[in-house]
């Protein structure tokens, strides 16, 4: 299996997190970058202040690696304007596929038709620019039964909405791996949360991200049925190695 060709290698600490300097993050991104063309990679994974000198580095050195971006990160609960308006800049800058943070607090509180709204309205401003949408649910934060409701919710939208051949570019993803977690539990992919959201994704495709973090699970993930995985260890899959990383 080339599990390379899964992989959004992922880099999303701010400078604040990191205690980098913003041009140690970039510096950081580039590493990012080449480490994919070198080997292959599906896209990079990055935030949004860094996507334009991104996209160009990738240009300058002729490579089809896609660049992606978060919106709304980490939390989601930017309002549908504010998300639209991330998003809309991150096109502008060359991003190729654009994470969203779906709303799951409004959708734990019942209110439905604000995350219907924003998933319609962003989605929308993806597919008419050509881009790739994926929804972060954020499973940790969730029962099981809502993770299985929420992704039949986000996959109804979609066939609702959108055409059919626009469905293979409306991902549905877990975990940003920022969710802080109690008690041991993880924060970002298990095989059970994957496989809910597999059974009920309908015609769309899942992303896992968060904790894959051997080749092994990467390609029982595959295997399963995911489309993409989103880990900060690329390089120690692709070289069969486990990853001590926490992403």
């Amino acid at each position: 299996m080339n599990i390379a060709r899964y992989l959004d290698s992922t880099y999303l600490k701010t400078p604040l997190q990191s205690g980098l300097s913003e041009g140690e993050t970039l510096q950081k991104d580039k590493e990012l970058a080449q480490e994919a063309i070198e080997n292959g990679v599906f896209a990079v994974m990055i935030r949004p202040d860094y996507v334009s000198e991104i996209k160009k580095y990738l240009q300058e050195k002729k490579s089809d690696v896609a660049v992606g971006t978060v919106i709304g990160f980490h939390e989601g609960t930017y309002t549908v304007d504010q998300k639209l308006a991330e998003a809309s800049k991150a096109i502008e800058d060359g991003a190729d596929e654009l994470d969203f943070v779906i709303n799951y607090q409004a959708y734990l509180k019942g209110n439905l038709d604000t995350v219907q709204e924003e998933f319609v309205k962003c989605t929308q401003l993806c597919m008419q620019n050509d881009k790739v949408a994926k929804w972060i649910i954020e499973i940790a934060a969730l029962a099981d039964e809502q993770i299985a409701d929420i992704t039949k919710n986000i996959s109804g939208w979609a066939e609702k909405h959108f055409s059919e051949n626009e469905l293979s570019r409306i991902f549905v993803k877990s975990s940003t791996g920022f969710f802080e977690t109690v008690g041991g539990k993880p924060n970002g992919a298990t095989f059970e949360g994957i496989k809910i959201m597999l059974d009920n994704a309908g015609k769309l495709p899942v992303k896992a991200a968060g904790g894959v973090r051997t080749p092994e699970d990467a390609e029982k993930m595959v295997n399963m049925g995911v489309k993409r995985i989103g880990t900060s260890s690329a390089l120690a899959l692709i070289k069969k190695q486990s990853s001590s990383e926490e992403y």
